[in-house]
């Protein structure tokens, strides 16, 4: 029986040790092709390059850089570059938990994502940390996870969203099912000046304050369980759809 062809990607670039650290653990599991850009690509969101064009090389065999975003790896994987469809697609393991809000802006996320609006079952994984990471809990999980969703799949447009606590993997022993976790960032902007007496902003500059929902993705981490959440490609607010449908005669002017 011909091995099932697992494409894995991240955000964080080629050279990212999680990045090695998933190939690796799915190995086992089916053929691992690895397309992921060429450098840091952090919070690129669901962009598409467009404008210009793109440049893939391989640097090992199964292993292709490419000059663009985790979207672009992706596409360019699935729709060119891949001899036969893969079955799988998995981005990670990201440096950094990618909890909440921040889905919308992870190049981690929007890999898995693409994956997901080209017909493929995807998940994303990331790994929370701060001066070193340690990928044993999340690789494993990883593995477990891909062995089960080529077993079983996913519903339709539906991907999976899971975070790995800093804790040692012996003191992980849970996982948690949960929903999308809320957060606000406070003073997030830091303005100084350059040498020449220019203004010039950075964007991030204090820890987020999360709202303790009880069974969100970062509730589960902060316990020290590995938080799996099912996100939806439709974005469409139902209940709001409906309360909106008393404005349509107004809306028609």
């Amino acid at each position: 029986m011909t091995a099932p062809t697992i494409l894995v990607t991240n955000d964080d670039g080629i050279h990212s040790e999680g990045l090695r650290a998933l190939a690796e653990a799915l190995a086992p599991v089916g053929e691992v092709t690895v397309v992921a850009p060429d450098r840091e690509r952090s919070a690129a969101g669901h962009a598409l390059t467009l404008h210009r064009p793109l440049r893939a090389s391989e640097t090992a065999p199964r292993w292709y850089r490419v000059d663009g975003t985790p979207t672009d790896c992706v596409t360019l994987a699935i729709m060119g570059m891949l001899k036969s469809r893969p079955r799988l697609v998995v981005a990670g393991i990201n440096l950094g938990a990618n909890l909440g809000d921040d889905v919308t802006y992870s190049g981690t996320v929007s890999a898995a994502m693409e994956g997901t609006l080209l017909g493929i079952p995807a998940f994303a994984i990331s790994q929370a940390g701060g001066a070193s990471f340690d990928f044993t809990a999340a690789a494993a999980f990883a593995r477990r996870l891909a062995t089960l969703l080529l077993e079983q799949g996913l519903p339709p447009d539906t991907l999976l969203n899971v975070n790995v606590p800093a804790a040692p993997p012996e003191r992980i022993l849970e996982v948690a099912l949960t929903r999308q976790g809320r957060r606000a960032y406070r003073e997030s902007i830091v303005e100084k000046l350059d040498p020449r007496g220019k203004t010039y902003y950075w964007i991030g500059g204090s820890e987020p304050e999360w709202e303790r929902l009880g069974d969100s993705d970062y509730d589960a981490v902060m316990a020290g369980k590995i938080s799996v959440t099912p996100l939806h490609l439709d974005l469409t607010h139902y209940e709001a759809l409906r309360a909106l449908r008393a404005w349509e005669e107004r809306l028609r002017g």
